[in-house]
């Protein structure tokens, strides 16, 4: 069958052993740069293995903007009817609404650029795996700068946040988040529930704050925080709160990518330096820079014994469905 007047045929590509049949590969995704779908689809090609790494059994939200960065975005949870029978997916429980969802579980690049097609331009996964999505095995650190914070600001408190780390004898893993902050990835034995896992993380975000002289809140409500700091948002570890994984692109204007960078990169890197463009070069040079997260998991004993002596001091944990950023 021919393709309609004015549009450009689909191309169908061999990804391992599937076929992914892309259509509308010249749609512009990214107005301000010309990116296409077909763009976006060839960077994540490029960066697969890291991509699978990221994702790997983890129930994963997809972004979507079927009309590209000029329409609407749509946030799905729930994998469409028709899916190719290959798909893998991954079914977790909301109790509040007393719903279920079959959610995408990535195993294979060919399920990355399947949900490529669909449109999928962002990949926020769970910090907890298919194996038993209530018990992570990831804790996220998340220095999420102000309104009026500047990305040196930032940075002193990645290297603040570093100091803590190895006071607790951990390795973190940084990485853009693609927008104006930066994101810190643990991999933890899973042993501890959505709850512990937050308190723990909360523990952590107020010993930074304490060393980091007045460049760090933990203040829940963003109209009590400071306009020029940094907020260690710890609720990122709360249950279906999700953040873009390392390698995902942003649906933003730039195509800015969540990319993993060396501690002593931080210096001198700068949020918008990683895009559609710059991130398969880079990644085809060093490799992905997360590759050796999986090998060891770190315990939450020594930040737990922390949580508890800040609540003895009066220092509750907010309750997960208050608004922080929304």
């Amino acid at each position: 069958m021919a393709a309609a007047k004015g549009t450009t045929p689909a191309v169908e590509l061999e990804v391992g052993p599937h076929t992914v049949r892309v259509t509308n590969p010249d749609r512009v995704y990214f107005p301000k740069t010309g990116w296409t779908k077909l763009d976006l689809v060839n960077y994540y090609l490029r960066v697969g293995d890291g991509i699978v790494r990221a994702l790997y059994e983890r129930p994963c939200m997809m972004h979507r903007f079927p009309e590209g960065l000029a329409g609407d975005k749509v946030h799905q949870k729930r994998v469409p009817h028709g899916a190719p029978p290959w798909l893998e997916t991954v079914r977790v429980t909301f109790p509040r609404w007393n719903r279920t969802a079959d959610e995408l579980c990535v195993t294979e690049l060919a399920s990355v650029i399947w949900a490529v097609q669909m449109s999928t331009v962002e990949f926020h996964p769970w910090n907890s795996r298919r194996a038993d999505t209530e018990v992570p095995d990831e804790w996220r650190i998340d220095l999420d700068p102000m309104p009026q914070c500047d990305f040196a600001t930032v940075r002193r408190v990645a290297h603040v946040a570093q100091e803590v780390l190895a006071d607790l004898g951990a390795t973190g893993f940084p990485k853009t988040s693609g927008g104006k902050g930066l994101h810190i990835y643990v991999r933890i034995v899973p042993e501890w529930g959505f709850q512990d896992v937050r308190r723990a993380a909360l523990a952590f975000a107020r010993e930074v704050e304490r060393r980091a002289g007045g460049d760090v809140t933990t203040t829940w409500w963003r109209k009590d925080r400071e306009p020029d700091v940094v907020f260690v948002d710890y609720n990122q570890n709360a249950r279906d709160h999700t953040i873009a994984s390392a390698y995902s692109v942003r649906g933003v204007p730039d195509g800015t990518v969540s990319t993993p960078i060396l501690w002593d990169e931080i210096d001198d890197v700068l949020p918008g330096d990683f895009t559609i463009a710059t991130v398969p070069p880079r990644f085809a040079e060093k490799g992905d820079l997360h590759a050796a997260i999986d090998d060891t998991a770190y315990r939450l004993d020594q930040l737990l014994e922390w949580a508890e002596r800040d609540e003895r001091a009066g220092h509750e944990t907010p309750e997960v469905g208050e608004p922080d950023d929304g």
